[in-house]
């Protein structure tokens, strides 16, 4: 299914598939007189949701975007991505903003699949974007939310000419508030967007002010480096932070290491342990093999209490239904099979 914008008669849409019924279903929640829509939180730091969103708060995110990456009418965009979230419901919302035509495809692993045409515009997770590689030169616009984007998978895309940027966002913020370059030119920091106010609080952890998005100043649990006001560096969620014998470790930052070396999903996790507090636990996706330990013992860690105490293997990692690491109930599988 294709809906054009710039013509949208929401009538001659019929549709195919339970995702098309689904689009059609907020489209006509979007044009009804109800002010807003709702929006589901994707429960990866919690139990999920559902609040009510301001249509007008929902333009205003939708111009940021188009208006950064300079879209325009009639660009071709496609939507992959599940409407249940505010990610899938952004994408219609930037589409009937600046009257795109919208190609909708079912959201799986590989959404460029049935592509051959080119594309101005697409969001994608880094799960889709690795089983897309062939066909990303397609995409003239890319940005990778959901999930931090591994350094494996930022070697395998730097030789694109497509413009690709990983985004920084939640449900709270109608999808992103910054965006970080990373082909053709690739950045370290985050740049928030234009009247996004970024501060930090006592822990360190970053604030947003973003009145055209939400009438609140919203604190996170995200770790962070700020420099020139408008730009800030990732470190890691302070709630995901593992106390070992005293020392803090991000594991955030050790995975992001540790994806230099291997291709594998790998999470940190600290398990509960009586002289530690919690031991660093290392999860790799994919069958055991020793060729991997041997890597990762060649990881040059900063620290000692960096290395981890134990390695296991998972034939695959526990994800929230948005395709996000869920670390909660990972752990508590990890800590049944100790």
């Amino acid at each position: 299914m294709v809906i054009d914008f710039n013509n949208l008669k929401i009538n001659n849409l019929h549709s195919q598939t339970e995702f098309e019924k689904k689009v059609i279903l907020f489209l006509e929640k979007w044009l009804s007189d109800s002010k807003t829509v709702e929006v589901q939180t994707s429960g990866s730091t919690g139990i999920p949701k559902i609040f009510e969103i301001e249509k007008n708060k929902m333009l205003n995110s939708a111009r940021m975007t188009c208006d950064f990456l300079q879209l325009k009418e009639n660009d071709e965009a496609l939507l992959c991505l599940p409407v249940e979230y505010i990610s899938g419901k952004m994408m219609l919302v930037r589409s009937y903003e600046r009257k795109m035509r919208l190609m909708i495809a079912e959201p799986s692993l590989e959404p460029l699949k049935d592509i051959e045409s080119e594309i101005d515009f697409c969001a994608m997770t880094p799960l889709q974007v690795e089983n897309s590689l062939d066909k990303l030169h397609l995409v003239r616009n890319l940005i990778i939310g959901g999930a931090s984007v591994s350094e494996n998978l930022k070697k395998r895309i730097s030789n694109l000419s497509t413009n690709v940027f990983e985004t920084y966002g939640m449900s709270e913020t109608l999808s992103h508030i910054a965006l970080k370059q990373l082909t053709p030119k690739s950045e370290d920091y985050f740049t928030a967007f234009e009247n996004v106010t970024i501060s930090t609080d006592e822990r360190g952890c970053l604030k947003i002010f973003a009145p055209n998005l939400n009438d609140e100043i919203l604190q996170t649990n995200d770790l962070v480096d700020i420099k020139n006001g408008n730009q800030f560096k990732f470190l890691g969620r302070i709630d995901h932070v593992i106390n070992s014998g005293g020392a803090k470790i991000f594991p955030e930052e050790l995975e992001a290491l540790v994806k230099k070396e291997i291709s594998n999903e790998v999470v940190f996790l600290g398990i509960e342990d009586e002289s530690l507090g919690q031991k660093l636990v290392l999860v790799i996706e994919g069958e055991e093999s020793d060729q991997l330990v041997q890597k990762i013992s060649h990881v040059q860690f900063t620290k000692k209490f960096h290395k981890p105490k134990k390695i296991m293997f998972i034939d695959q990692i526990l994800r929230t239904p948005n395709g996000k690491v869920n670390r909660l109930e990972l752990k508590k599988l990890i800590n049944n099979n100790l």
